[in-house]
């Protein structure tokens, strides 16, 4: 893991987002049940593991430049650095989505989440009482730090005071195959 500042990994690539609601109709509604749920991914996961070992996998967690989309999700200055996170939500040890996270450094405020190590985010987030969830944006493009392809990627800035976070998750083929999803 490096924990210098970097630029954006060399497979970074700017993603179109879209309101969740407007990609509603080239989506099959067992997908809509992923990407529109509001509550705990991990959560969900977990459950469609049907008793199947599951594992948070780090990847890599740094303090870095966002994508351009992310500062501008964040309403970040060009340039400004935050703090990267990227991990694989494994069932079996298969990744059946990766997810990237990024909280402005001015954002942070204390809290400690580069001692998360393997255990969710989305697990601490949803235990916040005060806890806001933005608006869902979806984006067909490949999540650029892995190498698995996917159907869906979806996003959204959770606010806890204030602190504020960026989650990025995509959906894998592998997931797709394990669960007997359509392709979309």
């Amino acid at each position: 893991m490096r924990d210098h500042p970097t630029s954006p990994s060399p497979g970074a690539c700017w993603r179109r987002w879209t309101p969740a609601a407007v990609a509603r109709p080239a989506m099959h509604p067992a997908w809509w049940d992923w990407v529109a749920s509001r509550d705990s991914l991990t959560a969900r996961l977990i459950a469609a593991a049907d008793g199947r070992p599951f594992r948070v996998r780090l990847l890599d967690q740094r303090v870095g430049r966002p994508q351009r989309d992310e500062a501008l999700a964040l309403g970040l200055r060009p340039r400004q650095l935050a703090w990267l996170r990227e991990v694989s939500l494994c069932v079996e040890e298969r990744p059946w989505v990766v997810a990237r996270s990024v909280v402005p450094l001015s954002r942070l405020h204390g809290q400690r989440l580069d001692r998360l190590g393997e255990r969710s985010l989305g697990h601490w987030l949803f235990r916040q009482p005060d806890l806001e969830r933005g608006p869902i944006e979806v984006s067909r493009a490949a999540a650029g730090f892995h190498p698995g392809d996917g159907p869906w990627g979806r996003r959204s800035v959770f606010r806890h005071g204030r602190f504020a976070v960026l989650v990025q998750e995509f959906f894998l083929d592998t997931m797709t195959d394990d669960q007997g999803l359509p392709s979309r």
